[in-house]
């Protein structure tokens, strides 16, 4: 019988002080790694302007923010392609936009109005991206796994019935390591690995459910151990690292288009704000503010700039410059809802509800 004393651990992966340094570029040439970083700073540009407007009152939903923890979206969104079905959770802007989904619809969203990619009825956790992939966030935890896995199904059967099971589209759940606490993804994992699904299950780890830190809560910190019992292909990786997350992402993505069933990544990352809202706060007392400030030293942003700096694949003035074009792509969308329209009440049942099932209702 195994005890907890025997149950893997992340070891290195999980300290803060750990893996701060460059990271390798391989073999990937300077206009891949450069668009990598662009859409990383337009996350986080976008998520502190939204932070912003969230202290000014601009804002007034909830809004759960990933900054520190755009590496994961984006290495993983790179092998994604608009035919799957892609199901984020609460904290999804950084999905939503790695996907390619457009910055100015997110901001209309967040501001409850009518040219937001949810109609202004979903705020900063409802989001939707049909033409990208995303097929909708959802802030109950874990809520969002099986449908991915069901999507999946899905997706195997139109393989099958176009007689190609070896270019599936895939479906794919995004959750934290808080979601595997709760039963449904347990069955989710067995399910998907009993009838052989194409399922990507994508959990960003990031150590923190709320407030409590995973050591509270379980008996370990990975959660790979999950997969692992169910059978199902699975790999940790450093999610502060772009070239590993990315790498990770196509071989298991790949794994999952042949036929080879479901796979799970585990990137482990860190987020920089608080659970809910914008402030670098201590959610509650447990996370500590000096852990904080030793993880930003691992900053997938800078870590990717000094490798592409010290590769001589970019230059400190050339990411000056990209900085400053991303900062007025974000100034420039977010000025276009100024001018943005809310719903009219009347619109509810029209938004919430088909025409078939407002009849039966009124």
């Amino acid at each position: 019988m195994q005890n907890s004393e025997n149950l893997p651990r992340l070891g290195r992966l999980a300290q803060a002080g750990e893996y701060s340094g460059p990271i390798d570029l391989k073999s990937y040439e300077a206009n891949q790694l450069a668009h990598w970083l662009k859409k990383m700073l337009v996350i986080r540009y976008a998520e502190e302007k939204i932070a912003d407007k969230v202290v000014d009152g601009t804002i007034s939903c909830p809004c759960h923010l990933a900054i520190g923890q755009e590496a994961v979206a984006v290495g993983f969104c790179e092998s994604i392609r608009p035919s799957d079905r892609m199901f984020g959770a609460h904290r999804s802007h950084s999905h939503y936009l790695a996907s390619g989904a457009p910055l100015d619809e997110l901001f209309y969203e967040v501001r409850g109005m009518l040219e937001g990619c949810s109609k202004g009825f979903g705020g900063s956790m409802h989001l939707y991206a049909e033409k990208q992939g995303l097929k909708g966030t959802v802030p109950i935890v874990a809520g969002t796994v099986p449908l991915a896995v069901g999507a999946a199904l899905a997706a195997k059967m139109d393989g099958q019935r176009k007689k190609d099971s070896s270019n599936l589209d895939v479906g794919v759940a995004f959750f934290g390591d808080g979601a595997t606490e709760e039963g449904v993804v347990q069955e989710s994992l067995n399910l998907a690995k009993v009838y052989n699904l194409p399922v990507v299950f994508m959990c960003e780890n990031n150590l923190f459910s709320s407030h409590l830190h995973i050591d509270l809560r379980q008996p370990t910190d990975t959660v790979a151990r999950f997969a692992a019992a169910a059978g199902i292909k699975c790999e940790v990786v450093d999610g502060n690292d772009i070239v590993a997350v990315a790498d990770a992402s196509r071989r298991l993505i790949e794994h999952c288009r042949s036929g080879g069933g479901p796979v799970f990544l585990e990137a482990i990352t860190y987020r920089w704000r608080g659970h809910v809202g914008p402030s670098e706060d201590r959610d509650v007392g447990v996370r500590r503010k000096d852990d904080l400030d030793v993880w930003k030293r691992r900053d997938p942003v800078r870590r990717l700039v000094d490798s592409l700096v010290a590769g001589g694949k970019f230059t400190s003035a050339e990411f000056d410059k990209l900085q400053i074009e991303v900062k007025d792509q974000v100034e420039t969308a977010w000025a276009k809802t100024n001018t943005g329209t809310y719903p009219a009440k009347s619109m509810l049942l029209d938004i919430v509800y088909s025409s078939k099932a407002q009849e039966q209702i009124i």
